[in-house]
């Protein structure tokens, strides 16, 4: 199995990115993919997961409304449309992949799949 992340990059405060996340190895179709993120120092955090039918998302407090998970099934990839970024948006961001249900996502960190990050840079 395979979760490859891209799109990192830097950008001012107030721009926009958006991560792709390319699946493979295996169907996903029962599963939820999402990302995590780890700041320098800091512990790794729940961003956004949407379920593989797409039918379900959840995000963390601090990107809502501002973060956009989404999906395309043909392409098996999942997406994280970023805007109105911020300094403290700055982490190494994750994707990965479990049965676990969305709203889960926010507690459980063990997730059966992972793939490598792609650095997010914000400056001010």
């Amino acid at each position: 199995v395979q979760l490859q992340a891209s799109g990192g990059g830097l950008v001012q405060a107030g721009g926009s990115l958006r991560l792709s996340c390319a699946a493979s190895g295996r169907t996903f179709k029962d599963y939820t993919l999402g990302w995590f993120r780890q700041a320098p120092g800091k512990e790794r955090e729940f961003v956004a997961a949407i379920t593989w039918s797409g039918g379900t998302t959840y995000y963390a407090d601090s990107v809502k409304g501002r973060f956009t998970i989404s999906g395309d099934n043909a392409k098996n990839t999942v997406y994280l449309q970023m805007n109105s970024l911020k300094p403290e948006d700055t982490a190494v961001y994750y994707c990965a992949a479990d049965f676990l249900d969305p709203q889960g996502w926010a507690y459980y960190h063990g997730m059966d799949y992972w793939g490598k990050g792609t650095l997010v840079t914000v400056s001010s």
